[in-house]
């Protein structure tokens, strides 16, 4: 049997609230739902057959999804934030897709990275983007980029991040990089603040193995907005596509073009 674990953090009353509804009316069918705190100090116990409910904006859900990744369970996107660019469940919708994802498997498969470090085997994960980013304020980073083994630019700059097509409209849209459909599998280098260099982005195959290498100052290695180490000069970091996609559950319902005129205040939805 399936089970639900609703997640969100602490402070989001409304989130924890609306998961102890829905969970005692999914109760009525006959599931099983438990609730699990984001900042608290316990991991959830997760298998492939969990069902993850993510209450609460974009960083409630990419916290969600790396969860949800490591066990190999599907995801539903709950939007509870103002614009929600990966969410696609009204918070009102809530029971009825989760009633259809517990008698469907469809999915939306998201493209996620592999980050791997010089000198260790450990892999790191992200599902929107990987940034090399300085250290201290005041001070830019000199950062060099390959592709397949191949030198591409070496920038100075504020940093360099390797976003997916997920991630297009986070950080990536805010430094300038393109908006791309989420089911693209493809990765975005896409420099950030950069001095006396191109400014434009680099679109290169999801199959392609990337990497960003610290020429000068120490850097920090950014996963989906956390700090994850800090990158000495010499050192780098690869970046592929993760064996593993996430699992997000399918509704049919996201609508990007007017989520982005929202964004933008060109018009409303």
């Amino acid at each position: 049997m399936t089970h639900i674990v609703f997640t969100a953090f602490s402070n989001r009353q409304d989130a924890l609230g609306l998961a102890r509804d829905i969970g005692s009316e999914l109760e009525q069918d006959g599931a099983t739902s438990s609730v699990h705190l984001l900042d608290g100090p316990l991991l959830p116990v997760l298998d492939s057959t969990s069902l993850v409910v993510s209450l609460g904006g974009d960083g409630t859900f990419l916290r969600s999804a790396r969860l949800a990744h490591g066990a190999g369970a599907r995801v539903v996107a709950v939007n509870l934030g103002q614009v929600g660019f990966l969410l696609n469940v009204a918070s009102t919708e809530v029971a009825a897709h989760v009633r259809r994802a517990l008698s469907s498997d469809v999915v939306d498969e998201r493209l996620a990275l592999s980050i791997t470090r010089s000198g260790s085997i450990a892999e790191d994960f992200a599902l929107n983007e990987v940034v090399v980013e300085r250290a201290s304020p005041g001070h830019m980073v000199k950062v060099r980029t390959y592709v397949d083994g191949d030198e591409y630019l070496t920038y100075s700059a504020d940093g360099v991040m390797v976003a997916t097509a997920t991630g297009s409209t986070g950080y990536n849209f805010s430094a300038g990089g393109p908006v791309v459909e989420a089911s693209l599998a493809l990765m975005i280098l896409t420099p950030i603040a950069p001095h006396f260099t191109i400014d434009r982005s680099i679109v290169v195959s999801a199959t392609s193995l990337v990497r960003l290498e610290v020429v000068d100052n120490p850097a920090e290695l950014v996963a989906d907005g956390v700090s994850i180490a800090t990158i000495q000069p010499g050192d780098g970091v690869e970046v592929r596509r993760n064996p593993s996609p996430v699992r997000v559950v399918a509704t049919g319902s996201f609508d990007l073009s007017a989520r982005l005129r929202r964004s933008l205040r060109e018009g409303h939805a």
